[in-house]
């Protein structure tokens, strides 16, 4: 366990979000966790990369203690979004073993720091900039839980899995009717209520 109590909590979610997301990798096509599920293109592998960025920004920079590899899709003129999806030539085991490294290096600043240690997020507007380590941890809990999401949703869409992590489906069955049948079901609720 790392640090205090509080501390060691914040850490345990924090893991279990990253634990999340990663298996919902699991069993899939190198085409699959690449394929643009919505709109905006949100997809699988895109979302553990984009997190790696993330936790290595926050986890890294804002405490004086940057994350020694490149990432060259978050530098200042790369393309737009280039930190939600991953190219042809960098492979699945390439984007987790790298969110692999970010977490080490996430996870030696969490050890190493308190709670009350302050840092300073420099692409925060001024007024916000100056953090502590505990709003960190809360803001990245928000930000994996949020695209752990995403990342459910996603899965669903591919092949219909669905649960919180691997040995813990707590996707309540619908009884007898299947979720096809479930889903008719509250399609013409919607339309009824949209009807009124």
């Amino acid at each position: 366990m790392i640090g205090s109590e509080p501390k060691s909590e914040l850490h345990r979610y924090l893991q279990a979000g990253r634990e999340a997301l990663l298996w919902k990798l699991d069993g899939l096509s190198e085409y699959d966790i690449r394929r643009p599920l919505t709109p905006t293109g949100t997809n699988l592998l895109g979302l553990i990369k984009h997190l790696a960025s993330v936790e290595a920004g926050y986890f890294g920079e804002t405490f004086g203690r940057p994350f020694p590899e490149p990432l060259p899709w978050i530098e200042d003129g790369a393309e737009p979004n280039a930190d939600m999806w991953a190219t042809a030539d960098e492979p699945r085991e390439d984007i987790v073993a790298l969110y692999h490294r970010v977490w080490a290096h996430a996870d030696a600043t969490i050890g190493d720091l308190a709670l009350d240690a302050m840092g300073q997020v420099p692409w925060w507007p001024d007024d916000r900039r100056q953090v502590t380590l505990h709003r960190i941890l809360v803001h990245m809990l928000a930000e994996i839980n949020r695209h752990a999401g995403h990342a459910d949703i996603v899965r669903e869409l591919i092949d219909g899995a669905a649960g919180l992590r691997k040995g813990t489906d707590n996707v309540v069955p619908p009884g007898q009717a299947s979720w096809e049948g479930h889903r008719d079901r509250l399609e013409r609720v919607a339309r009824e209520a949209g009807e009124s």
